[in-house]
């Protein structure tokens, strides 16, 4: 199985890329995960509605180009239903018996337009709290490795 998350935005902090560099060693033995990171538009400090809509069109853009074909797609929206992570695991575990792979999506700093929210196959949150872009990456990488152990009935925490 292999998955892709799909992201706008770098990383720039350290412990956040160790954090994230753990979890896709874990992962190792469950997918091939890999990351497709594509560059984040400026946001000004005030910006209008208009100006974050079109901020946003051209993030989809980018997106919808990079999206491998075939991939189910999932978007991460605070605005979805809440998921747990043995719903992550349930998930998962349907994805790999219909021999397909799967491609998480995170927004910038704006979020997703509303195109690649009606587009995705899924819609999924983890939390009302906000957290930034950068941040739900690793919380991301972390509940995909969670459900792969819950999934195969493997401890996580002693």
């Amino acid at each position: 199985m292999q998955i892709q998350i799909l992201c706008v935005g770098r990383i720039k902090d350290s412990y956040l890329n160790e954090g994230i560099a753990e979890f896709m060693k874990r992962l190792r033995p469950y997918a091939t995960v890999f990351v497709t990171e594509l560059s984040e538009v400026r946001v000004p400090e005030r910006v209008s509605i208009s100006a974050e809509m079109q901020i946003k069109k051209r993030e989809c853009e980018k997106i919808l180009a990079k999206i491998k074909p075939g991939f189910l797609t999932i978007a991460l929206d605070p605005h979805a239903p809440l998921i747990a992570s043995e719903e992550i695991a349930t998930l998962l575990g349907k994805v790999e018996l219909l021999g397909r792979n799967v491609c998480f999506i995170i927004g910038g700093a704006l979020g997703l337009s509303s195109m690649i929210l009606a587009a995705a196959d899924w819609k999924m949150s983890f939390s009302r709290l906000t957290f930034t872009h950068t941040m739900i990456r690793l919380i991301l990488c972390e509940q995909i490795y969670r459900g792969f152990r819950i999934l195969r009935g493997e401890p996580y925490h002693k």
